[in-house]
């Protein structure tokens, strides 16, 4: 006991805080001699207790306790639940049902729930007792343990109940954490980056508000190169837990693994600067609200998220939007908002709101930004209406003492996920600025660097999302290591001399959509160094990544993903062709020198594209010591397309200075040719590797700018708007990337070109004609196509060519105003038509994020520095996307057929649908008769009816066309069939089912029924053209049937229907369901089966809610109807929940329920959380299309599987005619 090693942090002048490894027995001893008490109460949870109780249990048993005292310990259920006045009321009954007295000891085992439920019950039990924190998850360890801050939840909001209540000590026992999922551990470091990011110190230690606490002030952790830390070391913190330690290893300082010594540090490190803050300001009365940087708009998201996103998850998207806030408003630069982005997504955590484990949920369609923006309206921050946010200036320091004042327009921008340009002449010309170091070169540099010997310290270096990908593909591979200096602005770079490990299995590099990495990283895996047979390494991709061409550079795979083996370059003779990407070129180039042997490169396919980027990669090349040799013809010494790679590794040179990326140059100096000012931009020049330099005297002096170059900077003066000149021919094959500048500026070139550009084969005078860019169909999108059709969305006229296109420019008084441009998230895409918004009004960039590319502070710099107004804007979506009852294959506006028996009043139906959609109505009857005269067949009649009124049509059909095969499969499409009959020929037919309730109408139009069942005379429900309009409307897709969720709207309820049956209730329906937003119908309490026969006609009677919610409930030994449970499945509702209903057999792999799922198992992994299985139903056998996706359970979610695979994922043509079974899941609250 005495070798337990522990390093303690003070708090509050108290070395209160004790942090270890495998601490149990010391925890215990350290209570029972400083903390004397009658009663021991230690609280957990079942989680918890299942892995750590038994181990007090028996270091309090084996302590010996005196007679006097005693141990006892109280399970709770886990979750959120229990922070409740209950579940404090269950805790005080127990201690007074054990007859705990005023010096009992409570010691809280668990996480957050548990520490600050406990923490209260200690603070008003016998008006206060002691209490131990020990925490067992990363986010409790680091924040809510620390402070004495306790509190239970409540109807009105979480925490509004507490007290501030310090605990005796608090145990940190890191060992805790090996037994803590993935999701959870990254949850918890999101708080660690969090304190590492803004400023350590509240106030100058000299000069603290309080004196007789400056020398208790803990000084050890507070260094500012803290951060530094976490972005370098991420994978040797994740080692520390995800190996578990043997024989207490860990317990003393001599069997601590370094691995366990980095989180013992950083662990300590966020507990000393939170326990200084609250030695500060105990009590949070201002100086704390500085440490809830991200707490303003990372609780907005967790208002609208919770319960199936993390606390962590959401603390990590609010610290990305609030340093853009920062960016945004000028303060904080972008090299900081990238390392912040990094560290987070080192950890794991998501950045954004399109991550896939938020916009899979149901629930983010409420991310709305107005929504968001209410939520942020109930922050303790905020003055009045002013929202107030924490705003860096860099890592490790706010820009001001405070929390700042910040606009809701500035806010919205950030939050928004488009942009609109505002149109009009910029107002800060004559503008001079640099551009972002160069994707090309950054991505080169980084990966000779990696591969080289030496340290090398790069300058400049791109922060985007590709060289984040290089970056961290690079680290999985052990090829370097990464650190930053001088605050983020430069990229130290320490060599691994060509050697490369095979990454841990099963992990995959993911390189997202950047294509770069891909074709360079394609070679280096062939470099990596095997430790184990049957090793390989896997790079893979987003959905785009899979279509990019890869083929030349690897014949057998064609594309992504690739499994490489370690097998070494062998090198040789390599033949490559060119003719795509000279990425493919430079790819081999690089890798080259740790081939085998040596490499000679020879280019086939004809001409070679983007020549200037091979010089550029042989030219880097031979900085870094190795020189490749281009072979020339001896007769004429014309270059050859081959080249001399030695075998010699790299030297890295101590430092590189990358240049600005001149592609991306191409866009202010556009900006100022389309409106007539003037821009200059520094380190573009004629002495740059890129060929996108030549923009500017190539293709801008020709369109009538003045320009002005040297070595080091461009300067571009714009002729008056409107007075652009057409190009005529172009070749731009050495600048490819900057034909999509180009086609926007010949968009509004409406002067003709200059007699010596002038096309001679009858083009129009206007005619632009862009050559050499053939390359550009494979790059992120087929960006020729992109650029002709988001060009035509302005009236622009077009013309593709095999190697390029023509573009026809207009007056810009002729351009459409308000386009809203679609940016195949290519970068630039949206900042060429960027450029085009500053002249036409209106116009809308609908993926504003995909900049993030090669230059992501554009908007910001787009008005900050060169003075053109950028707003964020919030695309229009349907509250409910497509209707979960909507085929998929259907159209917006297809025909709607109705199928009825004589007297079903399918063509009373059928008129009144038309009226409603404002459709033309067809009866089919009536052709039907005409056609039949003249001999047609009634399968070709009915052919010809539907392919001649595929559209806005209410197709009225008898019943008996389902009678024939052929006109059964002619009608597999959107129908409805306004009966109730099993028929199986009408199911196979039909997509919804609407019943029409009419009885015997007692005479025509009158809505007086005779109910035929039990002779009641009543009066037909009042709301039945309001049921066919809402009815129709959701499967068109017009009206979805969604009650709204916003912010403001009005409180919704619910009424349940618990009849054993519900046609005696149907005369008081429309009394019964008055103001009810939903209806529940307790199927499983009908008990006659005339009810239970008909579920389309017990569905249907209820009529008037927006939302219906079916509730299952049967129980194995004594349900009801239980065989008839699927005849639900294809209805049009909102919920169907189906409870405890496990059919038999079971589908293979699947178990009982009750049974919990990892958030890692692959039947969980859409929403990311934890589910219990609680229901599995086997579906109608075999699938015939592909939209039965998703049915949302009103307890939790279902997906539906096919061989195991999820549905909503897969191809429909892949699953139609397989069998398939739906699993239904209860969400676990944290």
């Amino acid at each position: 006991m005495s070798t337990t090693s522990v390093q303690k942090v003070s708090i509050l002048g108290r070395e209160s805080i004790h942090c270890g490894f495998h601490l149990v027995p010391y925890i215990v001893k350290t209570v029972l001699d400083t903390l004397p008490a009658s009663t021991y109460v230690l609280v957990t949870d079942t989680n918890v207790a299942k892995l750590h109780l038994a181990s007090f249990q028996s270091a309090f048993d084996g302590s010996k306790l005196e007679g006097r005292s005693r141990f006892l310990s109280y399970v709770i259920p886990p979750g959120e639940t229990s922070k409740s006045r209950e579940g404090k009321a269950e805790v005080e009954d127990f201690l007074l049902l054990n007859k705990c007295t005023r010096d009992t000891v409570m010691l809280a085992l668990g996480g957050g729930v548990i520490g600050d439920l406990i923490g209260f019950v200690a603070a008003t039990f016998m008006r206060g007792v002691c209490f131990v924190q020990i925490p067992t998850t990363l986010l409790a360890m680091v924040n809510s343990s620390v402070g004495g801050k306790t509190a239970i939840d409540t109807p009105h909001g979480k925490n509004p109940i507490g007290a501030f209540w310090q605990p005796e000590y608090i145990f940190i026992d890191a060992a805790f954490l090996e037994t803590l999922p993935a999701c959870e551990f990254s949850n918890g470091m999101a708080e660690v980056v969090k304190v590492r990011a803004r400023p350590p110190l509240l106030a100058p230690f000299d000069l603290h508000p309080c004196p007789y606490l400056r020398p208790y002030i803990d000084h050890r952790y507070l260094e500012r190169n803290e951060f530094s830390a976490l972005e370098s070391c991420s994978a040797e913190i994740f080692a520390a837990i995800q190996t578990p330690s043997k024989d207490y290893s860990g317990r003393t300082a001599a069997t601590r693994s370094a691995a366990q010594e980095l989180l013992l540090s950083v662990i300590a490190g966020s507990i000393s600067v939170k326990a200084h803050i609250v030695t500060i300001d105990e009590h949070e009365t201002g100086l704390r609200n500085l440490a809830n940087f991200r707490h303003t708009i990372g609780h907005a998201i967790e208002a609208v998220l919770t319960p199936a996103i993390l606390h962590g998850e959401c603390v990590s998207i609010g610290m990305i939007f609030e340093a853009e806030v920062a960016h945004q408003l000028g303060v904080l630069s972008q090299v900081a908002v990238g390392r912040l982005t990094r560290c987070l997504r080192a950890y794991n955590l998501p950045v954004s709101l399109a991550d896939p484990r938020i916009a899979s949920l149901p629930t983010a369609k409420g991310l709305g930004v107005e929504r968001l923006l209410d939520n942020m309206k109930i922050d303790k921050k905020n003055s009045g209406p002013q929202k107030k946010i924490v705003i860096l200036s860099r890592i490790g320091a706010t820009y001001e003492q405070k929390a700042t004042v910040v606009a809701d327009s500035v806010i919205a921008k950030t939050l928004s996920e488009a942009v609109r340009v505002v149109a009009g002449i910029p107002t800060k010309s004559p503008v001079t600025m640099a551009t972002p170091g160069s994707k090309s070169i950054s991505n080169r540099v980084l990966l000779l660097a990696a591969l080289g010997k030496g340290t090398c310290r790069l300058r400049n270096l791109l922060h985007s999302d590709d060289t984040q990908v290089m970056m961290n593909a690079l680290g999985e591979l052990k090829g370097a290591r990464f650190s930053w200096e001088d605050g983020g602005e430069t990229l130290v770079v320490e060599g691994g001399q060509g050697s490369l490990s095979v990454p841990p299995k099963g992990k995959e590099i993911y390189l997202g959509n950047a294509g770069t990495a891909a074709r360079f990283l394609s070679t280096v895996c062939t470099l990596v160094q095997s430790s184990a047979p049957g090793e390989r390494t896997v790079i893979t991709e987003n959905a785009r990544m899979k279509q990019r061409p890869i083929g030349p550079l690897l014949e057998s795979q064609g594309c992504l993903p690739l499994s490489t083996a370690p097998a070494g370059l062998k090198g040789g003779r390599i033949q490559l062709a060119a003719s795509v990407s000279s990425q493919y070129v430079s790819s081999i180039l690089l890798c080259a020198p740790y081939a085998q042997e040596a490499v000679t490169l020879e280019l086939t396919g004809g001409q070679v594209i983007s020549q200037p980027y091979i010089d550029m990669t042989i030219a880097m090349m031979r900085t870094f010591g190795v020189d490749v040799v281009r072979e020339a013809d001896p007769a004429t010494g014309k270059l050859r397309d081959v080249y001399h790679i030695p075998k010699q590794a790299y030297t890295n040179p101590t430092n590189y200075n990358i240049e600005s990326d001149a592609s991306s140059a191409t866009y202010p100096l556009a900006v100022a040719a389309i409106t007539g000012t003037t821009c200059t931009i520094s380190n573009i020049g004629t002495s740059l590797l890129q060929g996108d330099a030549r923009f500017a005297k190539e293709v801008l002096r020709p369109m009538g700018c003045k320009v002005v170059q040297t070595e080091s900077e461009t300067t571009v003066t714009g002729p008056p708007v409107g007075h652009l000149k057409a190009l005529g021919y172009v070749d731009m094959e050495p600048m490819t990337d900057a034909f999509l500048t180009a086609s926007v500026l010949a968009a509004v070139a409406a002067t003709p070109p200059s007699k010596d550009r002038e096309l001679t084969d009858g083009s129009r005078p206007t005619t632009t004609r862009i050559l050499g860019i053939a390359n550009q169909r494979v790059k992120e999108c087929n960006r020729i196509k992109a650029m002709i059709d988001q060009l035509a969305k302005f009236g622009v006229e077009t013309k593709e060519l095999d190697d390029g296109l023509e573009v026809y420019g207009k007056p810009i008084s002729e351009l459409k105003e308000g386009v809203s441009v679609h940016c195949y998230d290519n970068h630039r895409v949206a900042m060429a038509f960027s450029v085009l918004g500053t002249v036409a009004n209106g116009t809308i960039l609908e993926e504003k994020r995909c900049i993030e590319k090669t230059w992501p502070n554009w908007w910001d710099d787009l008005q900050n520095k060169i003075g053109v107004d950028v707003e964020g804007v919030e695309l229009l979506t349907a509250e409910s996307g497509a209707s979960a009852s909507t085929p998929a294959n259907a159209a917006a506006s297809a025909s709607v057929i109705i199928i009825g028996m004589r007297g079903s009043g399918k063509t009373y139906i059928g008129e009144l649908t038309s009226s409603i959609l404002g459709w033309k109505f067809l009866d089919a009857d009536a052709v039907f008769e005409e056609k039949h005269q003249i001999g047609v067949p009634e399968t070709d009649i009915l052919r010809d009816l539907l392919s001649n009124n595929p559209t806005g049509h209410v197709i009225s059909l008898g019943g008996g066309i389902v009678e024939t095969p052929a006109a059964r499969d002619l009608l597999k499409v959107p129908s409805v069939a306004p009966l109730s009959t099993s028929e199986p020929w009408f199911a196979e037919c039909c997509s919804y089912m609407f019943v029409n309730y009419t009885g015997v109408l007692t005479s025509v139009g009158e809505p007086k029924t005779t109910n035929t069942e039990n002779g009641a005379t009543t009066l037909q429900p009042n709301g039945f053209r309001n049921e066919v309009e809402r009815f129709f409307k959701h499967i068109t897709g017009q009206r979805p049937n969604l009650v709204s969720t916003s912010a403001d709207a009005r409180r919704s309820y619910f009424l349940s229907l618990t009849y054993p049956d519900i046609t005696p209730a149907l005369p008081f329906m429309d009394e019964l369901t008055a103001r009810a937003d939903a209806i529940e119908l307790r199927v499983d309490l009908l008990r006659t089966s005339r009810a239970f026969d008909q579920p389309a006609k017990t569905l249907s009677l209820s009529r008037l809610p927006p939302v219906l919610l079916i509730h299952l409930k049967w129980f194995l030994s004594k349900g009801h109807f239980t065989d008839k449970v699927e005849t639900f499945v294809d209805y049009p509702l909102k919920n169907l929940d189906l409870n405890n209903y496990i059919p038999s057999p079971l589908p293979p792999g699947v178990h009982n329920g009750g049974q919990q799922l990892s958030r890692d198992d692959p039947r969980a992994q859409i929403p990311p959380y934890r589910y219990d299985l609680y229901g599995v139903t086997n579906h109608f056998g075999t699938l015939s299309s592909g939209h039965y996706t998703v049915f949302v359970s009103s307890r939790g979610g279902g997906w539906l599987y096919c061989d195991d695979s999820r549905v909503s994922q897969a191809d429909p043509k892949d699953v139609v005619g397989k069998p398939a079974y739906m699993l239904f899941y209860r969400r676990i609250k944290p």
